[in-house]
């Protein structure tokens, strides 16, 4: 295994933040694998136990990664494409996102923006400070959530809705697998 044709796996002995940056990068690339290449049917497909879609997970996970990175981080507003998608106000990182409404390319650009801005943000709060540094993220007496703790909340949410994903994915086309194939990119969107 080489990191040519694994890039996304994290490093086998780093520091903290690259392990911590090399697991997120693992878990979104995994992710992105089990929604990838599908139409408007394949991101609408329910399973019987589940109203989740990898359309709805693509949304979801694409207005949590704005919030944790604006509204969580710095404060800030959660931005566009929802304060549009949402402009009453509405709660932007529900459970369930209904992907309806959107094209394959617009779920598929919501998510690969997303990323893209949080990588950026990750970047720049990291050279203002070290994981440890207060986000705005305020729990009162208890004092400030750090860097750190959004990281790993990240995380957290990525490994969750991963296996939802593995068990959605499975059930469009039977794509199954833990990890992309070498050098896997994707065939939808704009990430790569």
């Amino acid at each position: 295994m080489t990191t040519d044709d694994y890039p996304w796996e994290p490093p086998l002995a780093g520091t903290e933040i690259e392990h911590l940056l090399g697991t997120l990068k693992r878990l979104r690339t995994t992710f992105r694998w089990k929604a990838d290449g599908l139409d408007e049917a394949g991101l609408t497909h329910r399973i019987p136990s589940s109203s989740l879609t990898l359309g709805g997970l693509l949304k979801h996970l694409a207005a949590d990664e704005d919030s944790m990175f604006t509204v969580k981080l710095t404060g800030a507003s959660i931005g566009e494409p929802w304060e549009s998608i949402w402009p009453d106000g509405a709660e932007y990182h529900a459970f369930t996102l209904d992907p309806t409404g959107h094209t394959p390319d617009e779920l598929y650009s919501f998510w690969d923006g997303a990323v893209a801005r949080s990588d950026a943000r990750i970047t720049a709060a990291l050279e203002r400070g070290g994981l440890g540094q207060p986000t705005a993220l305020d729990f009162g007496a208890e004092g400030h959530a750090s860097l750190r703790r959004l990281l790993f909340d990240l995380i957290e949410e990525y490994g969750r809705h991963t296996g939802h994903a593995d068990l959605i994915r499975e059930a469009v086309d039977g794509r199954v697998g833990e990890d992309p194939p070498a050098r896997w990119t994707p065939v939808s969107g704009r990430a790569g």
